[in-house]
């Protein structure tokens, strides 16, 4: 059995914020917007701030964990330097590859 994950769209952070400040409960939340519970209780767990779930915050949080568990870069940052470098001198894209694999 596979699981698939998904994201909250920003509406949907929206409406979690404005149902929030309305009252309701996680349960009715997740009902009205048509999430897990479960999604529901992390979304508010993960991007509640001192002054409460707050839509353009927790968009704003989503965002930056996501670029920050961007994958790494294999090249190191000498590398790069060497590859513009041969660049520079006019080599070929193809003819680096070599410099890529040390």
């Amino acid at each position: 059995m596979t699981i698939i994950y998904q994201q909250l769209a920003y509406e949907q952070r929206c409406q979690i914020s404005a149902l929030k400040k309305s009252g309701c409960r996680q349960r009715e939340i997740e009902e009205i917007i048509s999430t897990s519970q479960s999604m529901v209780s992390r979304e508010l767990a993960r991007n509640t701030g001192e002054r409460g779930y707050r839509h353009r915050q927790a968009q704003g949080r989503t965002d930056r964990r996501r670029t920050e568990s961007a994958r790494a870069s294999r090249m190191t940052p000498k590398m790069i330097e060497v590859i513009k470098s041969k660049l520079r001198v006019e080599w070929r894209p193809e003819q680096t590859i070599p410099v890529r694999r040390v």
